[in-house]
């Protein structure tokens, strides 16, 4: 699939095979029309009379092309999260033998033997980027859900030693208004008893959470669509307060949850930490830190990876979900092949004399075949650029699903948004020119194997 496969374009949104597979459709088009020398006015007038086949077999290939955008949107979003996830420069540190921070615990927290490192870089304060994390998956309740719909989601926190040392490794920013959590991490409640413990969410999880908000609450919320600084949200019996939220689209963080590490992995039983992430100035000088942690380090056997390849090998789920879509589009399209070929067959059975009377003007063999499969392709083209067009409104939809490493067992829960590029839609189009080219080819066929005489009776 060109949707899931980087390539350098002339145009934007399109990859070079992307532009190849419709340059060929419409190419191919444009050689029938040109060399079939049976006048198109003559198809489309057809196409006008039986205006009810043909909207009836438009409209098969608009929910075809249009439920496979949809899916590809899908992917591509799947895509994007874990590839543009992660800093080239950065090192991810996890516990010996685990490939995933969400069963990860290091055994080591002092970072004298990390900070110390040549490649590791410095802020200007002179700190050594070195973050120390707890990944966290916690057990949420929703309180306004309705019958029948789920009463939790999984909700992912992450809690950190120093939330501006973290931002800096990630590269991570807020929303103006919002600031990050202090030191201790608390509020006073204005309510009195247990403090309101600080929290900067990412845009995603931000919109997920204000759907619990109640129809008082949500009216009085400033900003209607996500939490906003000040806002509240409740897990495990805890309220938190958000003190920022982060620009984070398009990453794995805008599903996530951060907190101070001493608040929250006592609250959820994990004290330790999950990993390590360390900033180093490239992507080289990062793969030459990712050796040496693995192969010399001393203070502990650790698995380290460059940051960027960690998310990367989140894509297990993708893969199956690729190989789901191309399973169910083969089907899809197998059935809408069949059902052109009938329309097809009728049509061509309803114009037998048609036939006659074009081969008795002198029109050949090959030039009814022709005729009779540009009709089809027309229907196609039709159909798939509706079918493209409804699927482009799902561009921008927000969606949440898991993605996991090749290893099993873990995953993150994620908040993404549906992407339709051009080769979303180059792939939408040629799969409806291909079913129209391959279910109108045999009814074309039939035709064009009709004697004028044997036509005409």
């Amino acid at each position: 699939m060109t949707t899931i496969v980087a390539a350098e374009s002339l145009l934007p949104g399109f990859s070079t095979p992307a532009m190849i597979a419709v340059g060929s459709a419409v190419l191919v088009i444009v050689l029938l029309a040109v060399f079939g020398k049976i006048p198109i006015g003559y198809n489309l007038n057809n196409l006008r009379v039986r205006w009810r086949t043909t909207l009836m077999t438009a409209l098969a290939f608009t929910l075809v092309t249009g439920v496979l955008t949809v899916m590809l949107a899908f992917l591509n979003g799947m895509f994007a999260l874990t590839s543009e996830s992660g800093q080239p420069g950065n090192v991810i540190i996890l516990a010996e033998g685990m490939t995933d921070e969400t069963f990860s615990t290091l055994q080591f927290n002092e970072l004298s033997d990390l900070e110390r490192l040549p490649e590791v870089v410095r802020n200007g304060a002179g700190q050594a980027l070195v973050s120390k994390e707890t990944y966290i998956i916690a057990n949420q309740e929703i309180h306004v859900a309705s019958p029948g719909k789920r009463q939790r989601r999984f909700l992912q926190m992450r809690g950190v030693d120093d939330a501006v040392l973290t931002a800096q490794v990630h590269a991570a920013t807020l929303h103006d208004g919002g600031r990050w959590f202090t030191g201790s991490g608390v509020q006073e409640s204005p309510g009195g008893g247990l403090s309101l413990i600080e929290a900067v969410i990412g845009e995603g999880i931000a919109r997920e959470l204000a759907k619990d908000r109640s129809g008082e609450a949500a009216a009085k919320a400033q900003n209607s669509e996500r939490l906003d600084v000040g806002d509240t949200f409740e897990v495990i019996e805890r309220t938190f307060v958000v003190t920022g939220v982060m620009k984070s689209a398009g990453t794995t963080f805008d599903s996530e949850v951060w907190c101070t590490q001493s608040l929250v992995g006592p609250l959820f039983g994990k004290e330790r930490f999950s990993s390590m992430v360390v900033r180093t100035p490239s992507a080289e000088t990062a793969q030459k830190l990712k050796n040496y942690l693995n192969n010399e380090f001393k203070a502990e056997a650790v698995n380290a990876q460059v940051e960027t390849e960690y998310f990367a090998g989140l894509s297990e789920s993708t893969r199956v979900f690729l190989i789901a879509v191309t399973f169910l589009t083969v089907v899809i399209a197998v059935g809408g092949i069949f059902g052109v070929m009938n329309t097809m067959f009728a049509a061509i059975s309803q114009r037998s004399q048609d036939v006659g009377v074009l081969r008795l003007l002198g029109f050949k063999r090959r030039q009814v075949l022709v005729s009779f499969l540009l009709e089809s392709l027309l229907i196609a083209v039709i159909g798939g650029a509706v079918g493209c067009g409804l699927g482009f409104l799902a561009d921008g939809w927000q969606a949440n699903s898991i993605v996991t490493g090749s290893a099993g067992g873990g995953g993150k829960f994620v908040v993404l948004r549906l992407i339709v590029d051009g080769n979303v839609l180059a792939t939408g189009m040629v799969l409806s020119v291909s079913m129209g080219f391959l279910g109108g080819l045999l009814p074309s066929l039939n035709a064009m194997r009709l004697s004028p005489l044997a036509a005409l009776r």
